[in-house]
C-alpha cells in the first residue's frame, strides 16, 4: 500500500507566558542570526514538554522529532496523556498551525474534526455549513447535493437544519461536523477525542462509518481517544505520545498494554500490574445484564505496605463511572509484602444497560496513589435478559444496587 502521511524529524516549539511579552527583541534576534546564515538560537533552549516539573526556560518543545507514517487505508490511533503533544500534531497535519522543524506529507484531501466549534460558521445554518465545508474541500455544488441528504440522516439534525449552529447544543453540533467530515469523501479523515460528546448511540454509529470509511471506502483515518476499548475495536496500529515524543509505533494490542505500563510509572507508582484475568468467563468477554462480573487483578508490589486498597471502576462507552467499586467502605486494608498481589472483585448481577464497558483499577494506600491503570481490559453487556430483570424499586424509590465483594490474597 502506498503511503499517504509521512512525518518526518517533526518539531514544534512553543514560548510559555503571555503573547507579545519581549517577542520583538526576541523577533529581532531570530532576524539577526537567519540574516547570518545561522540557526534560530532558541531552538537549542527548549525543555521537553512535561507539565508536572517546573522548567527554567520559557520555551517548551511541544513536539519533538517526531517520525512515522500513514498507508492508504488505514486507521491509526494515536495515544498518550494529557498534554501529551496529540493534539498539537493533530492541528499540524490539519495544517491549522505549522511546525518549527521537520515537514509533513499527506496526499489527498483531509478533514479534520478537532475540538466542538471547528470548521463551522456560528451564524450560519447547518445547510448553509454543509456547503461551506464542502466548498472548502474543493467539491463542486452538485457533488455536496449527492452527499445532503445522507449528511442530515446520519446527524439527526433534520428539524433544525436551517437553523444557525450557535444554537446546536454541543452532541447536535459534534453529530453535524462529523457527518461533514466523514461523508465529503476526504482522502484523510482526522477525529480528535471530540467523539466523546457524543451520547453512546452516536458514537457507536462514529465508529461504524470509520470502520466503513476505511475498509469499504479504502480512506485513512488518524484516530485519537482517551477509550482503549474503541481503539482497539477501531485501529490495527497505534502511535503513543509520551512528553512530545513517540514511545511506541506499531500494533494496537501491545500498544496499549505499553501505554498502560508508562500510566503506571509516574510519579510515585509503585506497583505494575501483570494480569487480569475474568473468573468466571474465558473466552470473549460478553456477559448477560444479570450475571454476575467476578474478575482477578494481580498486582507486583514493587515494595511492602502496612495498607494497601484496590478500587474497581466499570466505565461506559461515554468514558462515564456507572460503577466504582470503592474497596475502603468495603473491606479493612491489607498488608501486602513485596512480589505478587492478587485481589479478587465479584460484581453480583450489576445489571448494567447493554453496551460495551471497560474497567480501570487503582492502588493506593493513606498517603498516595501506588497504581492507576485506565481501561486495563473492555467486555459487553449483551441485551439478552435485560427488558426481563427489575431494575428499579417498586414506586420508583430508588435503584437496586448490585453487591460487592473484595477479597485479598498473596502468595
Amino acid at each position: 500500500m502506498s503511503t499517504v502521511i509521512k512525518v518526518e524529524n517533526l518539531s514544534k516549539q512553543y514560548r510559555l507566558g503571555q503573547v507579545g511579552t519581549g517577542s520583538l527583541a526576541h523577533d529581532l534576534n531570530r532576524f539577526w542570526h537567519r540574516m547570518r546564515g545561522k540557526e534560530d538560537p532558541y531552538l537549542k533552549i527548549g525543555e521537553i514538554n512535561d507539565r508536572s516539573v517546573k522548567g527554567s526556560s520559557e520555551y517548551v518543545w511541544a513536539l519533538k522529532d517526531i517520525n512515522f507514517e500513514v498507508k492508504h487505508g488505514e486507521v491509526l490511533g494515536i495515544i498518550g496523556r494529557n498534554g501529551a503533544g496529540k493534539s498539537t500534531l493533530l492541528k499540524i497535519l490539519s495544517r491549522t498551525t505549522t511546525p518549527t522543524t521537520g515537514s509533513v506529507k499527506l496526499k489527498g484531501r483531509v478533514a479534520s474534526l478537532l475540538e466542538v466549534g471547528t470548521g463551522f460558521h456560528p451564524e450560519l445554518s447547518g445547510r448553509e455549513n454543509i456547503f461551506l465545508n464542502g466548498a472548502i474541500l474543493g467539491m463542486t455544488k452538485h457533488e455536496i447535493k449527492s452527499k445532503f441528504d445522507e449528511i442530515v440522516d446520519f446527524s439527526g439534525v433534520d428539524r433544525y437544519i436551517d437553523t444557525p449552529v450557535k444554537r446546536y447544543s454541543s452532541g447536535m453540533y459534534v453529530r453535524l461536523a462529523f457527518a461533514v467530515a466523514a461523508f465529503l469523501e476526504p482522502d484523510i479523515l482526522i477525529i480528535d477525542e471530540v467523539l466523546a460528546v457524543g451520547d453512546a448511540e452516536f458514537q457507536k454509529k462514529a465508529l461504524g462509518k470509520m470502520k466503513d470509511v476505511s475498509n469499504k471506502e479504502g480512506r485513512t483515518v488518524l484516530f485519537v481517544s482517551h477509550n482503549m476499548t474503541a481503539v482497539e475495536a477501531l485501529c490495527e496500529n497505534v502511535v503513543i505520545i509520551e512528553k512530545g515524543t513517540v514511545k511506541y509505533t506499531g500494533h494496537t494490542i501491545e500498544g496499549i498494554k505499553d501505554y498502560l505500563r508508562i500510566e503506571s510509572d509516574k510519579g510515585t507508582f509503585k506497583v505494575a500490574t501483570q494480569e487480569f484475568e475474568w473468573l468466571n468467563f474465558y473466552s470473549k468477554p460478553q456477559f448477560d445484564a444479570n450475571e454476575d462480573l467476578e474478575f482477578q487483578i494481580e498486582f507486583n508490589s514493587r515494595a511492602t505496605y502496612n495498607e494497601l486498597f484496590v478500587d474497581c471502576a466499570i466505565v461506559n462507552e461515554k468514558g462515564d463511572i456507572v460503577i466504582h467499586i470503592k474497596s475502603d467502605t468495603i473491606t479493612s486494608p491489607h498488608a501486602a509484602r513485596e512480589g505478587k498481589v492478587l485481589t479478587n472483585f465479584l460484581v453480583e448481577s450489576p445489571k448494567l444497560v447493554p453496551g460495551n464497558y471497560s474497567i480501570t483499577i487503582y492502588a493506593y494506600n493513606k498517603s498516595e496513589v501506588l497504581f492507576w491503570g485506565e481501561n486495563i481490559v473492555g467486555f459487553k453487556i449483551n441485551s439478552k435478559s435485560f427488558f426481563g430483570n427489575r431494575m428499579f424499586i417498586e414506586n420508583n424509590r430508588g435503584v437496586l444496587l448490585p453487591r460487592i465483594d473484595v477479597t485479598f490474597q498473596q502468595s
